[in-house]
């Protein structure tokens, strides 16, 4: 693992595999989630189609920089300043953690390239390609949106549900107990993962790094930070929208909006697909984006050999 340190002094840790001079594809990951949720058969597998691909932890997430000195932000107090005049404190925003991105891009040298963002990640993602078409070469946004999260009766059983299950305890146990709970809770109808193999990874996630503050840092990032429907027409990238049919945290109304408001926006719904990357997805999941990627190159190339 790699690291980078932004000009704000944060420290990004990074992995960078596949040839220098391949193609580049950036994942970006979602709410307090670390990179190694990026699934090794994804990460590989677009490795050996021919890219180079960079995995890395959001600001904190994971093995980069902890902002714990930002504070515990108010999510209501948050909420309601957007609604009425009311003061909060923001920690950061998704325009701050899209500018990470566009600084590891800097560090690395890379002028131009591929964005994967998933959930949160797919928000930053957008940001960067509306805000800054040239450095986008595509974008593909999974399970994400291009308006805040909206409280429906889905989204509120899933949050009861899992404030049944939140720790009481800050320990390792409670904290592995919690992560497959949640993954059980917004994982896909159609795939789903059986205990021994949500145990193995929340265990590895948990003993990489422990962050649960962060989480809320982050999600006051998403709360803070403005809708970007009016945004969505500036994107120029060619767009591929991922999104599953069953997503608890996502509605695939959601998906639709995105890749209609995106100008010739390419949409894929996956049949009982939740808020997860299912193993047995993943070698299709590749292969969409490897084959979304792969056309943009070739599209980038026609316009070179015209200029």
């Amino acid at each position: 693992m790699r690291t980078i340190k932004t000009s704000s002094g944060i420290n990004i840790s990074y992995q960078d595999s596949g040839e220098l001079a391949a193609p580049v594809i950036i994942l970006i990951m979602g709410l307090g989630a670390q990179l190694t949720v990026w699934p090794d058969e994804l990460y590989y597998g677009l490795v050996n189609n021919g890219f180079r691909v960079i995995r890395f932890d959001n600001r904190d997430t994971g093995l980069s920089s902890q902002l714990g000195q930002l504070g515990n932000p108010n999510l209501f107090k948050i909420w309601l300043s957007k609604r009425l005049p009311v003061a909060s404190h923001i920690p950061y925003t998704l325009d701050d953690m899209a500018n990470d991105v566009l600084e590891l891009m800097a560090a690395l040298k890379i002028k131009k390239a591929h964005l994967v963002g998933a959930s949160m990640g797919g928000m930053i993602a957008q940001l960067i390609a509306a805000q800054n078409k040239k450095k986008v070469l595509s974008l593909t946004s999974i399970m994400s949106s291009s308006t805040k999260p909206k409280l429906s009766a889905a989204s509120l059983k899933l949050f009861i549900q899992l404030a049944k299950h939140r720790p009481r305890r800050e320990n390792r146990d409670s904290a592995i107990h919690y992560n497959i709970k949640l993954n059980q809770l917004i994982g896909s109808p159609a795939y789903p993962q059986d205990e021994q193999t949500l145990r193995k990874q929340a265990t590895l996630g948990v003993d990489r790094a422990h962050n649960p503050q962060g989480f809320y840092r982050q999600l006051a990032a998403i709360a803070a930070s403005d809708c970007r429907q009016h945004l969505m027409p500036k994107i120029k990238a060619p767009t591929l929208v991922i999104h599953g049919s069953s997503d608890p945290v996502m509605p695939v109304a959601a998906g639709k909006q995105t890749a209609h408001q995106i100008r010739k926006a390419k949409l894929k719904i996956v049949n009982g697909m939740g808020h997860d990357f299912p193993p047995a997805l993943m070698a299709k999941m590749t292969k969409w984006i490897s084959k979304h990627v792969k056309k943009a190159e070739q599209k980038r190339a026609l316009k070179k050999n015209k200029r």
